[in-house]
This record gives C-alpha cells, sequence and structure tokens, in this order.
C-alpha cells in the first residue's frame, strides 16, 4: 500500500475554547513538515509564537511562516481580511522574516469592511435588545452576550452561504467580476445597515471599494492560486502537510457551546472543506489543552474561578487574548468538555500546555463531572450555551506542587506531583501526551 496516500498529514487541533498554545505547537512541528495549512477562521484567530525570546502575533499568516522553505497555506475555508493580511506580512518582513512562501486559496472568501461594519452594528442591536426585553432577575444568557471580535468573520460567513454578492480572492484578479459583486452586495448592505441602524448609517460607495480591492490585488495577485490541487500534489508526492486549527473546538459552530461559538468549523472536522482534503489522508490529530481553562468573551464555563485564584492563573499565565487584548477568564480544567473535544476530533494524543502556571499552588483541582439543575450528575458534556449555563463542576483535588518547572526538557525530570497530574490527564482521556509546555518559548517543550 502506498503510505503516502494513507497517512502523512498531522492536525493540530485547539480542544477548549481557544487559547491553548496552538501557535507554539505548530511552530514546533513545522520544521518537520513541507506545508503548514490554515484552514478556518479569519483575523479573529490570534496565535503566539515565541522564539529565542521574541514573540510573534499570527492572525491569518500560519504559523509556519517562521521556517524558510515551509509552505504557508490559506486555505479555502479561511475568511481573508486582505488589508489585514498585508498588514500582517509586512510586519513579518521588517522584522526579517521571510513571507515569500505564503499561498492564498483563489476560493477563501473575502472580509468586506461592509462585513465589519455589520458586525458592530449587530452587536450593538444584540445588546440593546437584551437590555430592554431581558426579565428582572433573570438568570439566563442572552444572545446579545455573544461578543463577537467585530473583525466581520460571522457576516462574510453568512454571505458566502447566501451565495449571489459574495466576494473571494480570485475575484481579486478579475475586475469585471469584481466591479459587478461588489456593485451588488453594497446595494444590499447599504440597505440592511439602513434597517438595523436607521437613516445615519454609513453608506459603502461600490467603486471607491472595488478599486480599493484592486489595489490590495496588485500585492496579493501572485499568492493567489488554488490551494486545492496544490496540497494533493504535494501529498501525492510524499510531501508532510500541517493542518493548523484556528479557534478551538468548544468554539466550534457545529460542535461547541452554541450559539456562543464562533463561524466556522474549528475541529478537525472541518479540515475536509476548509482545504480540499479528505480526511483518511490524516494520520496524526493532536489535540491541545491547557492544563487549566480559559475563555473569552460570552458564554458557559463550568469551572470559571471569580475569585484571587482566578486572578492569581491569569496573571502567572499572561492570559490576555492575542487579536483582542482582552483578559481570560479563567478555572480549573473541564476534564469533561476535554474528553468530549477529543472524542469530536478524532485526537490521536494530547498537547498539554501551560503545565509550568501551575506551580506553586498547594493544591490543583480537576472537573470529572457536572451537577445539572434537577440534581443529577453527567459526565457528558453539554454542547448547548444556554443547557451547560445550569451545569456545576464535580471537582476531584490533587496535590499541587512547588518547583519552577520552566526548565524541565524530560518527564523525568517533571517534580512527582507534576508527573502525577500529567498522568491522570492522559488517564482519565485515553490518550498520551505526546508534547508538554512548560514555558512560552519554543525551547521549553518537552517531547515524548
Amino acid at each position: 500500500m502506498d503510505q503516502t496516500r494513507t497517512n502523512p498529514a498531522t492536525a493540530v487541533v485547539g480542544l477548549q475554547w481557544g487559547d491553548e498554545g496552538k501557535g507554539k505547537i505548530v511552530d514546533l512541528l513545522a520544521s518537520d513538515h513541507d506545508a503548514v495549512v490554515r484552514y478556518n477562521g479569519g483575523a479573529n484567530a490570534g496565535h503566539s509564537v515565541v522564539v529565542g525570546g521574541e514573540r510573534y502575533s499570527l492572525h491569518l499568516v500560519p504559523s509556519g511562516i517562521l521556517y524558510p522553505g515551509v509552505k504557508a497555506v490559506i486555505g479555502n475555508g479561511v475568511v481573508v481580511d486582505p488589508e489585514q493580511l498585508l498588514k500582517e506580512l509586512d510586519t513579518l518582513s521588517e522584522r526579517g522574516v521571510d513571507t515569500s512562501g505564503l499561498v492564498v486559496s483563489d476560493r477563501a472568501h473575502v472580509v468586506m469592511p461592509y462585513h465589519k461594519h455589520e458586525d458592530q452594528v449587530r452587536e450593538d442591536e444584540l445588546r440593546r435588545a437584551q437590555e430592554g426585553g431581558a426579565r428582572a432577575g433573570s438568570t439566563v444568557l442572552q444572545p446579545g452576550q455573544i461578543g463577537t471580535t467585530k473583525r466581520g468573520i460571522g457576516p462574510a460567513y453568512a454571505d458566502k452561504a447566501q451565495r449571489a454578492s459574495a466576494i473571494r480572492m480570485g475575484d481579486l484578479l478579475r475586475p469585471d467580476v469584481l466591479r459587478g459583486k461588489v456593485e451588488l452586495a453594497c446595494v444590499f448592505k447599504n440597505a440592511l445597515l439602513r434597517g438595523l441602524n436607521g437613516s445615519g448609517a454609513h453608506a459603502f460607495d461600490p467603486g471607491a471599494e472595488t478599486d480599493r480591492l484592486l489595489t490590495l490585488g496588485e500585492r496579493l495577485g501572485p499568492m493567489i492560486t488554488d490551494t486545492v490541487y496544490l496540497l494533493h500534489e504535494m501529498l501525492g508526492d510524499g510531501k508532510r502537510v500541517l493542518f493548523e486549527g484556528g479557534n478551538a473546538t468548544l468554539l466550534d459552530v457545529d460542535h461547541g457551546t452554541y450559539p456562543f461559538v464562533t463561524s466556522s468549523v474549528c475541529s478537525a472536522l472541518g479540515i475536509g472543506p476548509g482545504t480540499g482534503v479528505p480526511p483518511q489522508r490524516i494520520g496524526r490529530i493532536l489535540g491541545v489543552s491547557k492544563v487549566y481553562c480559559t475563555r473569552v468573551g460570552a458564554g458557559p464555563m463550568p469551572t470559571e474561578l471569580d475569585d484571587a485564584i482566578g486572578e492569581r492563573i491569569r496573571e502567572r499565565g499572561r492570559e490576555y487574548g492575542t487579536t483582542t487584548g482582552r483578559p481570560r477568564r479563567c478555572g480549573w480544567l473541564d476534564l469533561v468538555a476535554l474528553r468530549y473535544a477529543a472524542m469530536v476530533n478524532g485526537a490521536t494524543g494530547l498537547v498539554l500546555t501551560m503545565l509550568d502556571v501551575l506551580a506553586g499552588f498547594d493544591e490543583i483541582k480537576v472537573c470529572v463531572g457536572y451537577r445539572l439543575t434537577d440534581g443529577s450528575d453527567t459526565d457528558r458534556f453539554i454542547p448547548d450555551g444556554h443547557a451547560l449555563a445550569g451545569a456545576t463542576p464535580v471537582y476531584e483535588s490533587l496535590p499541587g506542587f512547588e518547583e519552577d518547572i520552566s526548565g524541565v526538557r524530560t518527564r523525568a525530570e517533571l517534580p512527582p506531583n507534576a508527573a502525577r497530574l500529567v498522568a491522570y490527564i492522559e488517564e482519565r482521556v485515553g490518550l498520551p501526551a505526546e508534547v508538554i509546555s512548560v514555558g512560552p518559548d519554543r525551547e521549553q517543550t518537552i517531547r515524548g
């Protein structure tokens, strides 16, 4: 059997609500691959990579860009803000990073200024509707609390599904096609925004928007290509491909805590539609999880700690959003959610990050089940934002560890209680921890 047709690819996916450290892991593995591929999301995803103490923040560009010779591929499932992409590339170039290996799918959809404006207006209207309609004393989470990053991601995906006026990256190279699509889109969007926000809504000029896109297309043109054929050709030649998930499984539009999710398929299930590469080509799926939980924005998080312990985790873990700068909500590890996410992704191994952050805690708690509002217990995750809001965590406690482990490079060097925590997670999830991160830098890693 031709092994290059069965399992030549690896995927790295987040198993929590994002910010697990996927960027570091993709960067760590990129040197062993020929291409790194983003398959979902947009500039709302933020991956941080630290190399030699120098931090790089990536939003649209795949994390493998820091390795010369490794192709960085933005797949068709990504929604691309062209201005943000060029800004990111210029910043990397100014820092001496070779960006010539980046390619962008001609089928990737474009995030337009009217998408971002619509995102803002919708969020404002949802908030006002919630404030005006919420029952006094109600504890039910309202849809107005979703809290997007206002990067236009949801409206861009909505236009992709509605089709008629959606703009794809390949259209930036076809002036006549582009002009017609932008004119139609501006008719729709200007009418929509007037309806949402009244007569004072901003009106988008189709001529100006078309000219702006054509100018961007002049720079981006050499990067725009059919990435589906490119990836299949690479796989057919026995090349090694690494898929990089943006956002994370519990934010997946189908399998996350809906409606408090993002607008794309963030799990490994999104690789097929997001790149054109079928799932049987992927032989290794690494699920990334912190040894505690974090979340940004609204939505349920059963183990959230709104106390000194949560604040201590936040400060030790530098838990502030790469994209938004917002402080992240912090809490103990939720094994119920972790097992669910590993199951949905078909994970073959775990990557455990931020183990160093828990140094100094006398006691470490882990959620092993939920107690529901009717008094019953369950060990199944509830992928519904409203239902999960009524669940409280059932904890088990493990002894903490005092030692600084940021210099540890093998599992044998871990303090006994740190090693016990890792083994406990492995046993509960049923997967081996193939990588353990003990600090932000590329070198602060235990492999194997």
